[in-house]
This record gives C-alpha cells, structure tokens and sequence, in this order.
C-alpha cells in the first residue's frame, strides 16, 4: 500500500477537513450555556451556511475574527479551527484573484490582436480597391493589339492627358508621343490655343478607341542617364503611337490639330507654338 504521510494535502481538501472541523466546533459551542443570545444566533447561521454550501461558503474577514473569537472562548479544544480554515480560505481567494487577473489579461491582449489585425485588413482592402477603382478626369480605355509595351497582352489601357500625351495604367509617369506638338490645355497663352487643345485631346480619345492600336516605348532626345528624372521630358517617357499602321501624330498634323516637332541626339529645338493669333 503507498504511503501518504508525507504528502500535502491540496488547498481543497484542507478546506473540506477545516470546514467538517468547524462544523463539530460550532455544534459543540451551541451546546454551551454560555453563549449570548446573539452569539448563539450568529454560530447558527454560520452553521447553516456551511451546511448549506460547505467548503464554498464564504466568511468575510471580519466573520472569520468574530467566529474565531467566540470558539477560542469556549475552550481550548477548539484553538486553531478557525486560523486554519482562515489561511485556507485566503489561499484560495488568492489563488482565484490570480487566475481571473491572468485570465482577464489574456482576454484583453487576444481581443487587441483581433482588432489590430481587423484594422490592418481593412487598410489593404481599401488600398486594393482604391487601385482598382481609381479614375481621374480624363480617363480613357484604349484598345491595343500585343506590342513592346504589353508583350503577351491583347489589351493595352490609356488614360489621355492632353492631345501628344497618354498615360499607361500602372505606370508611374506619362508617355509622350514624339514627332508632334499639339496646342496646350492646361498653360494655354491664348482662347485659341485652349479651344484647339481640347480638340486635339478629343481626336486622340478617338484615336485609340479605335481597333489595332500599338504604343511603342523609344529613347528620350535627353542628356544620357536623365531619362526617368524630371531633367528629361518631365520624368515622362517616351514613344511612337499608331493606328492601324499610320502615327497618330501625323494623322492631328494632317487635320490641323499639330504640327511637326522633330527632335534630334540628346536636344530638341523650340517647342512650336503657334496657335494664337491664327484662325483654326
């Protein structure tokens, strides 16, 4: 047979022993005739209560002294019940506070990563969906056929800027389409100039509605190792657009909506300007 003699007993168990100790205290103190009416009535209610609800009843500390201080009148047998029962009943609340700490803060950290992790989710969904949906004034949808700017795509979609300007979607910077110069939009020096722009920029949208459309990326006319800053084109690229085979830029200059602009080497001459003054 295994020995426990020397094992300790749990928190449980000594409260169950204390509480069936006290029990017999109580009971031997009622039979005394001693007592006080009052005294006589808090033990019975003590009693009460543990045989009602056993080693769960709780006793403030202030019962505790008081139940202490009666038993400890009555006799020395009944020295040390109390004190027992007291210290076992402590450990337990002890105990019990901890747990609820800890179990409060575990809550408390898992319901903040939670809602951390909601926030952040909700960020990159709004981030995706602003990419997504994203538009500006003048956005335009063009078609074109596979080219060096979409290699393996059949769908190539422009936003126009201006009359000689398009705009790739997903690209950081515009392309100007070189060879032309159209009247200016947003710095026009004259009703004339702004009248003939807005045309330019209309026939454009045309332009690459229309079916076979392919942009092609070529160099800068810039100083080498500019091309991508704003030294060279405004940080914009360049390329050659066309439509069905024909340079768009030649298609405005044919209607009167540009007119040619041809750069040379890392250098470009004046830009044409020549729009006011004239009937369009």
């Amino acid at each position: 047979m295994q020995d426990y003699s020397d094992s300790k007993p749990s928190d449980a168990a000594l409260v169950f022993f204390e509480t069936e100790h006290l029990k017999a205290n109580i009971r031997t103190a009622l039979a005394e005739a001693t007592l006080s009416p009052w005294q006589r009535s808090f033990l019975s209610d003590v009693l009460s209560r543990l045989e009602r609800y056993g080693s769960r009843t709780r006793l403030s500390d202030k019962q505790l002294t008081k139940l202490h201080q009666i038993l400890r009148r009555d006799g020395a047998g009944h020295r040390g019940a109390t004190p027992t029962y007291r210290a076992a009943v402590h450990r337990r609340r002890s105990q019990h506070h901890t747990r609820s700490f800890l179990s409060r803060q575990a809550t408390w950290w898992g319901r903040r990563l939670v809602r951390d992790m909601i926030i952040v989710a909700a960020i990159a969904v709004v981030g995706l969906l602003y990419s997504l949906f994203e538009t500006g004034p003048s956005r335009f949808l063009g078609m074109a056929d596979t080219s060096p700017i979409a290699t393996g795509s059949v769908e190539q979609r422009f936003t126009v800027t201006d009359g000689d300007t398009v705009h790739i979607l997903g690209e950081r910077a515009g392309t100007r389409l070189v060879g032309f110069n159209t009247p200016e939009t947003f710095s026009p020096q004259c009703n004339d100039e702004r009248e003939l722009g807005n045309r330019a920029k209309s026939r454009l949208k045309e332009l690459v509605n229309l079916p076979n459309v392919q942009l092609t990326k070529v160099a800068c006319a810039c100083r080498a190792g500019t091309e991508g800053t704003d030294e060279c084109n405004y940080g914009r690229t360049c390329g050659v657009l066309k439509v069905d085979g024909r340079d768009v830029g030649q298609i405005l200059i044919a209607e009167g909506l540009a007119v040619p602009f041809i750069c040379g080497g890392d250098r470009c001459p004046g830009t044409p300007r020549p729009w006011c003054g004239r009937r369009s």
